[in-house]
């Protein structure tokens, strides 16, 4: 219907029409902005002329060929901010663009939908590529032959559920951090190491909803994680943090750590190397079985 409406106010020669941007964070923040010089508002979002974003040619194709394009835009302390760029909450950011009639916001159309890739900074702007719905079949598909497992601990392949207290830690920082060491105390009941290739999530603070890979979790009573890469958000003391336990993807971990060995996505007894270059020796029996060296 709103397409429909749109069609006939184009058809009239003279047109009022903008564009307006939609950008729905992984957090749940939801911007709006568009090119007209006045608010406009449907769905529920206003759309703010102020800060807006632009972009290059959008160029859409039939078939299952990706359509990409790029945003650019400004920094502002009310909207698109550079630290919240830095600490990554707009990373796999959702946006939707249209075309709207200014004067009769009901005639619009969907022109882009897909989310936000990798971002640039500088002079005082961004630039943001934009991905298309069918970016997703530039992914690589199927499973691969590893001695490790291929899944992601807690997906639907590993079916392994992380609510025990025994696998998931919310804890208050007693000490400011710099986002990427975190100093624990009171994590005794946790092997060393527990948390190490896991994930430490901000619950509360200037860094709520960030979160990082754990690189190591060393010490007993005062317990030290640090990320592979910093959070880029300051973490004070007294902000709640989320551990989740690690798996480093071993037949044994999944077994021993997680009783999980049923649900194992690796091939643990995969030949190595040297099997793919056995040849017959004279020491050993020949039975026509197979080769072992």
């Amino acid at each position: 219907m709103s397409a429909d409406l749109l069609y006939a106010h184009l058809r009239e020669g003279v047109t009022h029409t903008c564009h307006c941007w939609l950008v729905r964070r992984r957090d749940g923040v939801v911007l709006g902005f568009t090119d007209h010089d006045a608010s406009l508002q449907f769905d529920g979002v206003v759309f703010a002329p102020q800060n807006g974003l632009s972009a290059r040619a959008i160029a859409s194709t039939t078939g299952l060929s990706v359509n990409n394009t790029e945003a650019f835009g400004v920094l502002s302390d009310d909207a698109i901010t550079e630290a919240d760029i830095l600490a990554g909450r707009y990373d796999a950011a959702t946006v939707q663009v249209w075309l709207v009639c200014w004067d009769d916001v009901r005639a619009r159309k969907t022109l882009f939908r897909g989310t936000l890739g990798e971002i640039t900074r500088g002079s005082g702007g961004f630039e943001a590529e934009l991905n298309g719905l069918t970016e997703a079949l530039n992914q690589m598909q199927g499973r691969s032959y590893l001695k490790t497992c291929s899944a992601m601990l807690g997906d639907s392949r590993c079916g392994f559920g992380l609510d025990h207290p025994s696998y998931r830690l919310d804890h208050r920082l007693d000490a400011p951090s710099d986002g990427q060491v975190f100093a624990l105390e009171g994590v005794e009941n946790f092997n060393a190491g527990w948390f190490e290739g896991g994930v430490l999530q901000v619950l509360s603070g200037a860094a709520a909803g960030l979160r990082g890979m754990i690189k190591t979790d060393v010490g007993e009573q005062e317990r030290r994680l640090t990320l592979w890469s910093p959070l880029n958000a300051p973490v004070a003391s007294g902000d709640f943090l989320r551990l989740t336990a690690g798996c480093d993807k071993r037949p044994v971990t999944c077994r021993e750590k997680f009783g999980n060995f049923l649900n194992f996505q690796g091939f643990p007894d995969m030949p190595g190397d040297d099997w793919l270059v056995s040849v017959p020796r004279s020491d050993q029996s020949h039975t026509g079985g197979s080769l072992t060296r």
